[in-house]
């Protein structure tokens, strides 16, 4: 527990990474089904409450993909999409509340996201253009310079995983230690501010994440479009 604040979840089943993360990321799936069920259990058509948040949060995520690849492609995508949108602000906020930490903190939890997210879109990029149409798009506009641009292009798509991984893992852990210190400094009450800051940091984090994947996603569904 050295260097950690306290954490409920720690109490009871020890402070070990893997427990911590593990374990408060079921309790933002809990939450995540509470909320999702308070917003569908009694559906009217003027939404109120939970159903007026979540038809607020879709049409939000529905604008900012049809920014980058319209509408239509950003309703199909939008389960996934908004699925990662509301797990990582939740555990972007997890570690704003004394007593809890964000699974986000965890280098091998952003990067399993991020590597869910590289590995959907070159899926989907194979599936509507097929593996050799896909890889073409890698060597360039010229023949010539695919010797050049293919390798390029390569570690392009490679870094995607480690610029989703480490902004959202660098940013939350930062929020973490500056809470901790924050804490360690001042009375409880007074840090207030602080907790709001954090809190908008770690809303624009899921927003940074979803736009890239978005984006990422787009390149694979534009490419296709693009051959029509």
């Amino acid at each position: 527990m050295e260097g950690r604040l306290f954490t409920f979840l720690g109490a009871i089943g020890g402070h070990s990474q893997e427990w911590i993360t593990l374990s408060h990321y079921a309790l933002v799936l809990v939450i995540l089904f509470l909320v999702v069920n308070a917003a569908t259990r009694k559906m009217t058509l003027v939404p109120t409450g939970a159903q007026n948040m979540m038809e607020a949060f879709i049409g939000g995520i529905i604008a900012m993909g049809a920014d980058t690849m319209g509408e239509k492609n950003a309703r199909t995508y939008l389960p996934l999409i908004g699925s990662f949108a509301l797990v990582i602000f939740l555990s972007n906020i997890m570690g704003v509340i004394p007593g809890f930490e964000s699974p986000t903190a965890n280098i091998n939890f952003t990067l399993a996201l991020a590597l869910i997210i590289f590995t959907y879109y070159n899926y989907v990029g194979i599936k509507l253009n097929g593996v050799i149409n896909y890889f073409k798009h890698f060597m360039g506009p010229m023949p010539i310079l695919a010797p050049l641009m293919f390798p390029i292009e390569i570690i392009s798509h490679l870094s995607r995983i480690i610029s989703l991984s480490f902004r959202l893992f660098g940013s939350i852990r930062g929020d973490d230690m500056f809470l901790m210190v924050l804490l360690m400094l001042v009375p409880w009450l007074l840090p207030l501010p602080g907790f709001f800051l954090l809190a908008a940091f770690g809303l624009l984090q899921a927003f940074i994440f979803s736009i890239l994947s978005y984006v990422y996603i787009a390149g694979s569904v534009m490419m296709a479009e693009e051959e029509h």
